[in-house]
C-alpha cells in the first residue's frame, strides 16, 4: 500500500446530528453529560472517541450525536469546558456549519455559582449570570455577589 493509502475509519459518518471534536483529552464524556447525553431520545445514537491522535492537540475526544442540534445554552457550557472545541453541524452526511465556541461575555443559567448566600442559591427564582472577567485563563464573575469562578466542572447542575 502507498504511504498515506491507508486510512482506518474509527467512526462512522452521520446523517444528521452535531460533531463536536478537538475536546480536550479525557473530557469526552463530562461534555456528553452537560448536553443531556441520558436525555436523548431513541433516534439520538451517540459515537464517543477517546484519546484520539490529534496533530493540533496531541490527543483529543471526539463525540457524535446523531439527531440533536446544541442549544446555545449547552454551546456555552462547552466553551467553558472544552475551549478548543469545534462544532460541526450535519445534514444529509454534510457539514453545514463548523466553527470553533467561542465564549459569549455573560453566560446565563449555565453554571451554579459557589457562593452559598448567593441570592442563585437561595428561594428566589433567580437565574445564575456570570461575567467573563478573563478569557484566557478563563475567569468567571457572579454577576449578584462578585464570586469569581475558576473551576467550572464543580459548578455545572
Amino acid at each position: 500500500m502507498e504511504a498515506g493509502a491507508a486510512r482506518e475509519l474509527k467512526i462512522t459518518p452521520i446523517r444528521n446530528g452535531t460533531v463536536i471534536d478537538h475536546i480536550p483529552d479525557g473530557l469526552a464524556l463530562e461534555v456528553l453529560r452537560i448536553i443531556g447525553g441520558g436525555r436523548l431520545g431513541r433516534d439520538s445514537t451517540v459515537s464517543i472517541a477517546l484519546h484520539v491522535r490529534s496533530a493540533k492537540q496531541g490527543w483529543k475526544d471526539i463525540l457524535k450525536v446523531e439527531n440533536v442540534e446544541l442549544s446555545d445554552r449547552a454551546v456555552n457550557a462547552i466553551a467553558l469546558l472544552a475551549p478548543t472545541a469545534t462544532i460541526s453541524i450535519i445534514r444529509d452526511f454534510t457539514v453545514r456549519e463548523k466553527h470553533p465556541v467561542a465564549l459569549p461575555d455573560r453566560i446565563d443559567g449555565v453554571l451554579r455559582c459557589p457562593n452559598f448566600e448567593c441570592i442563585t442559591n437561595q428561594s428566589e427564582p433567580v437565574e445564575s449570570s456570570f461575567e467573563v472577567a478573563h478569557r484566557r485563563p478563563t475567569r468567571l464573575r457572579c454577576r449578584y455577589c462578585d464570586e469569581p469562578v475558576t473551576d467550572f466542572l464543580p459548578q455545572l447542575p
